[in-house]
């Protein structure tokens, strides 16, 4: 194997410093199914809301194959321009409320996983990485009326037990977020993964509410506060607009009433960990949320610095409103 250091290029203003030490790594890759376009929204939100710093970039010349999957560019009238190279780039970024973390986010890597995941289990020692914490997404013939699902996979069992709707064991088709997981594991290092199930009639459309899953989930995972506003407005709209269609056509409402009866006969028997659901499956009230959230940080588990955080959680309004959360109310979560 080549050196796997040489698939990227550094900030050597940062790279070295002590500064990178000891923060928690999400990752998030394109181009493996992304049903509802999720990857693609939680890495936009995130590098648009949030400060951010490069820490390094990948050769995208060494990782892609241009001709399977092009890169977008533009014809203006009589000349080319506004050319979109792929990018796969490791940032320094900064939550809601100036906690830093990294993001590794971008292409999913067409050639030479094994070299690239060396050269990311490298940097994860490099930084002494504590958790690494990644999504993906696929299309589930789930109904859209109905909480978001999501599998949870790794080997940290205080974020994966009780939260999965979902325990297949299937042989798949591979991405490098598996494989990178994988050879984590293998090194010794803390992984969790979290699947977001997509209604599969809308799995090629931008889906806002299973990007706002997805940044819970991470949030939750690292104790980050990620921002979820737009996208849980640009959710309202797309529900709307989906509600429009399933009123005009007798077909699809019926295919949305069948959903919803396979889902809710599913749900009826299922335990599972939540913050946002009371033991009869009904939404807590915000008073309830408040409740458990503060029996939580009374617990030996949370740290100390896990009030102020919520705290800041509860002023910017992100569990003011749990109908709106765009979660599977008895799978969110737990802080």
């Amino acid at each position: 194997m080549l050196n796997p250091e040489t698939l990227f290029n550094s900030n050597a203003d940062l790279i070295d410093g002590q500064q990178l030490r000891g923060l928690p790594l999400l990752a998030g890759f394109t181009g493996f199914v992304d049903a509802g376009h999720v990857v693609s929204q939680v890495i936009e939100e995130m590098l648009t809301t949030l400060d951010h710093e490069l820490v390094a970039v990948f050769d995208a010349d060494q990782l892609i194959d241009y001709r399977s999957r092009r890169p977008r560019i533009t014809f203006a009238e009589d000349h080319l321009a506004d050319y979109h190279p792929p990018r796969l780039e490791l940032h320094r970024v900064y939550d809601g409320m100036g906690v830093p973390f990294l993001l590794l986010a971008g292409f999913e890597p067409d050639l030479q996983w094994e070299r690239f995941i060396s050269a990311v289990t490298g940097l994860v020692d490099r930084f002494e990485v504590p958790l690494v914490s990644w999504i993906n997404s696929i299309p589930m013939p789930v109904p859209h009326t109905r909480p978001l699902g999501v599998t949870v996979h790794g080997n940290r069992l205080d974020l994966i037990e009780g939260m999965n709707t979902w325990r297949p064991t299937a042989e798949l088709q591979a991405s490098v977020g598996h494989l990178l997981e994988l050879r984590l594991i293998e090194s010794g290092h803390d992984v969790v993964g979290y699947v977001v199930h997509v209604p599969h009639y809308l799995a090629e459309a931008e889906y806002p509410p299973a990007a706002v899953t997805a940044l819970e989930y991470l949030g939750a995972s690292a104790s980050l506060v990620l921002p979820t506003d737009r996208l849980r407005e640009a959710g309202r709209d797309v529900e709307r607009q989906i509600a429009r269609q399933v009123d005009g056509s007798a077909e699809v409402s019926g295919v949305v009433s069948t959903l919803e009866k396979r889902f809710d006969e599913r749900a009826g028997s299922a335990e599972r960990r939540s913050l946002l659901v009371k033991d009869n499956s009904e939404l807590a009230d915000a008073d309830e949320i408040g409740a458990a959230v503060e029996a939580y940080l009374a617990s030996p588990q949370a740290a100390d610095e896990s009030e102020q955080l919520l705290e800041e959680d509860r002023k910017a309004g992100d569990l003011a409103d749990p109908a709106d959360s765009g979660t599977e109310g008895d799978d969110s979560p737990s802080r």
